[in-house]
C-alpha cells in the first residue's frame, strides 16, 4: 500500500498561492485558511486590504500577519471617535511594518502631527493614495516629507487641513510628477503663485479641489487649465470668489475632456464665458454646479442645455435672473437630454411651464429641486399635469436627501 501524500510537500508556497488566487468568492478563501496553519499562514499575506483601529500592538500583530497588505484604513468617525485615536506611534508601526503600503486612508485622525507623516515618508515609499482629511494639525513640514518619500504619489486629500500653504505645492511639483488626484478644499492659504508652481511638475492632473480656498485667482486656474489640459477632468471652485471669466474661458480653450465643474458662488462668472465653455466641452461636460452665479440668465443655460446633451447634472440655484425662456428653446429641436440631477431651488422667474418643456425632453430625471420656486408648487405641478419620470423625486420642501453629483 502506497504511504499517503502530503500536498504541502508536494506543492511550494507559490503555487499554493496560486490556488488561492483562483477562489472567487470570500467564502471559499476564508475555508481555504482552515486547513491548516501553512494555509492560513498564506491566507493572511494574500490580503490586501485592511481596516482597523489603532494601537501599535495590534498593529504590529496585523503587520505580521498581513506582510503584503496593499490598503489599509485607519480612519476615524467625525461625530463619534475613541481615546486617544491614531497616534504618531501607530504610524511609526505602520511605516515599518506594512512595507507594501500603496493606499492610507487617515480621515479624521485629528491626533497624528507631523512627525508621524515624516515615518510615512521614511517608510513607504511605495504609497500612491493619502487620505488625511480633517487631520488639522498638519503642516507644510510632514506632508512635504511623503512628498519626498513617496514619489509614486498618485493622489493626496488634505481637506480641512488649515496650515497647508504653497511649500507643500512646491515639494509636490518637485517630487511628485505622477500626481492625479488632489484635494485642497477649505486650505486656505493656497494662493495663485502656489498653483501655478504645482503644475509646472504635475501635469497629470486630473481631479483638483480647490473648493474654499478664497485665496485663488483667475491666474492660478488659467495655468493648471494649460498645464494640465489634456487630463483634467473635474475642477471644484465652490465660493472661491475671485474665480472670474477669466478662468472659465481658458478652461475652455485648453480643457476639452472637463466633466465636472462646480463654480458655485462665483458671483463675476458671467453668460459670455459659460457659452463658450458650452461649445468647447460640449461632448464632456457632466456635471456643473453653478448656484448664486448671479450674473447668469437664459442666454448661457440655453446653450449649455442645448449643446451639453451629455450633461447629467446641473445645479442653478438662487440664479434668479434665469426664466422660462431658457428652457423653451429646447421644445424646437430634436435633442434628447441626459439630465438625472437639477436643481433650480430659489429661481423666482421660472415656473411649471419651463419644467414641462425639461420633462418633454428629459425621460432620465431622477431629481428635482424646487425649493422655494413660488411658481412651483406641488399643487402647481399637479394643475398643470405635469409627468415626471416614474423614477423622479421632487424635492418641493427640503424633505428629501440630496445626491451628492454636485457636491
Amino acid at each position: 500500500m502506497a504511504g499517503s501524500v502530503c500536498i504541502n510537500e508536494i506543492l511550494t508556497d507559490d503555487e499554493l498561492r496560486a490556488i488561492l488566487g483562483r477562489l472567487g468568492s470570500e467564502k471559499d478563501k476564508e475555508a481555504f485558511g482552515l486547513v491548516c496553519k501553512k494555509w492560513l499562514y498564506l491566507q493572511s499575506t494574500e490580503r490586501k486590504r485592511l481596516a482597523a483601529r489603532a494601537g501599535p500592538h495590534m498593529l504590529r500583530r496585523m503587520a505580521a500577519r498581513f506582510s503584503r497588505a496593499v490598503e489599509l484604513d485607519l480612519s476615524q468617525s467625525a461625530s463619534r471617535s475613541f481615546y486617544p485615536g491614531v497616534t504618531d506611534s501607530d504610524l511609526c508601526v505602520i511605516a515599518d511594518g506594512f512595507r507594501c503600503l500603496r493606499v492610507l486612508y487617515l480621515q479624521d485622525c485629528k491626533g497624528i502631527t507631523d512627525a508621524g507623516m515624516v515615518e510615512i515618508g521614511r517608510g513607504l515609499s511605495s504609497l500612491q493614495c493619502l487620505d488625511v482629511t480633517y487631520c488639522r494639525k498638519l503642516t507644510d513640514k510632514g506632508l512635504s516629507a511623503v512628498a519626498e518619500g513617496c514619489c509614486d504619489l498618485r493622489s493626496l486629500r488634505l481637506v480641512s487641513c488649515r496650515l497647508i500653504t504653497d511649500k507643500l505645492l512646491h515639494a509636490l511639483s518637485k517630487n511628485c510628477h505622477n500626481l492625479e488626484e488632489l484635494g485642497l478644499q477649505g486650505c486656505a492659504n493656497i494662493t495663485d503663485s502656489g498653483l501655478t508652481d504645482l503644475v509646472s511638475g504635475c501635469q497629470r492632473i486630473k481631479f483638483l479641489d480647490i473648493n474654499k480656498c478664497n485665496n485663488v485667482g483667475d491666474s492660478g486656474v488659467s495655468s493648471v487649465a494649460e498645464a494640465c489640459s489634456s487630463s483634467l477632468k473635474t475642477l471644484k471652485l465652490l465660493d472661491c470668489y475671485r474665480i472670474g471669466d477669466a478662468s472659465i474661458l481658458s478652461l475652455a480653450r485648453f480643457c476639452r475632456n472637463l466633466e465636472t465643474l462646480i463654480v458655485g458662488g462665483c458671483r463675476d462668472i458671467s453668460d459670455e464665458s459659460l457659452k463658450s465653455l458650452a461649445a468647447a466641452c460640449k461632448n464632456s461636460l457632466k456635471n456643473l454646479r453653478m448656484d448664486w452665479c448671479l450674473n447668469v440668465s437664459d442666454s448661457s443655460l440655453s446653450c449649455i442645455l442645448s449643446q451639453c446633451t451629455n450633461l447629467e447634472a446641473l445645479d442653478i440655484g438662487c440664479c434668479e435672473e434665469v426664466t422660462d425662456a431658457a428652457f423653451e428653446g429646447l421644445g424646437t429641436r430634436e435633442i434628447e437630454l441626459s439630465l438625472k440631477v437639477l436643481k433650480v431651488s430659489n429661481c423666482p422667474k421660472i415656473t411649471v411651464a419651463g419644467v414641462g418643456v425639461l420633462l418633454d425632453k428629459c425621460n432620465s430625471l431622477e431629481y428635482l429641486d424646487v425649493r422655494s420656486c413660488p411658481h412651483i408648487t406641488k399643487a402647481d405641478c399637479d394643475g398643470a399635469g405635469l409627468q415626471f419620470p416614474a423614477c423622479c423625486k421632487v424635492n418641493f420642501a427640503g424633505s428629501l436627501s440630496e445626491p451628492d453629483a454636485l457636491l
